[in-house]
């Protein structure tokens, strides 16, 4: 008789897990079409960054940790998946104490080089806002302008543009060498050639160019 079937999440890494967890809420977001981030904001990003469900706030604000990956627009479509870790700061309309979904939706060259540097602050190195929600295209496009990199946030299912400052961004590179086997820089992975697409980079890559074309 053979051993039983071990469970997906316990057979995925804890790097991959990462990976699919930030599919499933970038997918989940953009199917409440009404509620979700523009179209018009997403068609010109240069990348997008999600941190799932380890990102915790105090009551209205307060410190923050998290892990999460980051993918560019190339122009085949988007980079492979490099991982980041976010710490400190504050994240503004929280309620205290439980995790939450954060989404930087990178709207320039120069925000993005800038976040994947060995270390930069939210509010500090680059202008951010809080996003716009919805259908609203010319709101997106106007807050688009003002800003380099967009903020939301997801907690108890409700998801909103949120004002995110101070907070400590850092290439993750633990991360990134268990992931793709070898020692790599955040900057190298999505600027550089692909270090290949291990399960579930695929899913990841199909959902963003779903939502982002």
């Amino acid at each position: 008789m053979g051993s039983p079937a071990v469970p997906r999440a316990r057979q995925e890494s804890e790097d991959a897990r990462r990976v699919r967890e930030a599919a499933t809420v970038f997918g989940e977001i953009m199917r409440a079409e009404d509620k979700a981030i523009p179209r018009a904001i997403l068609g010109g990003a240069e990348a997008v960054a999600i941190f799932p469900g380890t990102v915790r706030a105090g009551f209205i604000v307060g410190g923050m940790r998290g892990r999460g990956i980051i993918s560019a627009r190339t122009q085949g479509g988007w980079s492979a998946p490099g991982f980041l870790t976010i710490t400190g700061g504050s994240i503004g309309l929280q309620i205290g104490g439980e995790a939450a979904d954060l989404i930087l939706v990178i709207n320039n060259r120069r925000g993005l080089e800038n976040l994947v540097s060995n270390q930069f602050t939210l509010g500090a190195d680059a202008a951010v806002a809080a996003g716009p929600v919805g259908r609203e295209a010319k709101a997106a496009t106007d807050v688009q302008l003002r800003a380099e990199i967009l903020s939301y946030s997801r907690a108890r299912g409700l998801f909103a543009g949120v004002t995110v400052n101070g907070s400590t961004v850092r290439p993750d590179r633990d991360a990134n060498e268990r992931f793709y086997g070898k020692r790599l820089e955040t900057r190298q992975i999505i600027f550089g050639p692909a270090p290949g697409t291990p399960a579930p980079v695929p899913l990841w890559l199909e959902t963003l160019d779903r939502y982002t074309r």
